[in-house]
């Protein structure tokens, strides 16, 4: 049975002290909450804050991610932050090609295979973004950009390695504007995603990746986007960074 998740994205946002509360609060929830082995909470939390939070939340049912890493392993890279040095601090996942790395430093589908790699050569699971923009799905051509996205970043690997990535669907459309696709149009995506997994990988590994929606994810649009049934829970932004509203989605799991 695949993890349903409520992975939540801070993005640029909280001081270090701000995040600790943040977490604290989504913890005190969750050590109330009856949260089964089939359900996590994944808090993308900037760089300063990994070590932080990953020493104050119950790991058994939350999980901590880096919000990108670095496309070199090591060296003469200032500011860069490698995947084996987000490993060390204690982090289990990463968020890999999210749309504003896309559009604001110009990842490449080539770059995204290569810190796919990475990510996974230091026992890291990365949660790879694919989505359209606006004027592609205008034309139609959302299928294509996603499947593109996929195979030129994620399909050279094997089943094994596979197995450990996650995937989410975000129209870039509908991130941060308010608006979102509807239920029924992640659905068909989700649906899409899930399909090309299977005719690359088989059934069964299709079936045990889990898909996030991503794109204005909320406290009042999450039960009826996690009841479609390619859903498996959300990469959230800005709801993700007010305690109650992301109780709201985890609740909604």
């Amino acid at each position: 049975m695949r993890l349903r998740i409520a992975a939540g994205n801070w993005k640029m946002n909280t001081s270090l002290q701000e995040g600790i509360e943040l977490a604290k609060a989504i913890q005190a929830f969750v050590s109330e909450f009856p949260l089964d082995k089939h359900k996590r909470i994944v808090l993308g939390v900037p760089f300063t804050h990994i070590v932080s939070i990953v020493n104050l939340v119950d790991y058994k049912k939350i999980s901590v991610a880096a919000q990108n890493c670095a496309r070199w392993e090591k060296g003469a890279y200032t500011g860069e932050i490698s995947a084996e040095m987000i490993r060390s601090s204690g982090a289990h996942y990463i968020i890999i090609g999210h749309s504003e790395r896309r559009q604001y430093f110009n990842e490449t589908n080539e770059e995204l295979k290569t810190k796919v790699e990475l990510c996974l050569k230091n026992s890291l699971r990365p949660i790879f973004c694919v989505g359209e923009k606006l004027d592609e799905r205008e034309q139609n051509k959302h299928f294509e950009v996603v499947q593109k996205q996929l195979t030129e970043s994620l399909f050279h690997l094997d089943v094994e390695h596979f197995s450990h990535v996650l995937i989410a669907y975000e129209p870039v459309w509908a991130i941060g504007t308010g608006k979102n696709a509807s239920p029924e149009q992640a659905q068909e995506m989700h649906m899409f995603i899930r399909k090309l997994i299977a005719e690359k990988y088989g059934a069964s590994a299709a079936n045990d990746t889990s898909i996030l929606y991503g794109g204005s994810c909320n406290a009042q649009n999450a039960a009826s986007l996690f009841a479609q049934p390619d859903i498996d829970g959300g990469l959230v932004g800005g709801a993700s960074l007010k305690a109650n509203d992301f109780i709201e989605i985890i609740k909604a799991l």
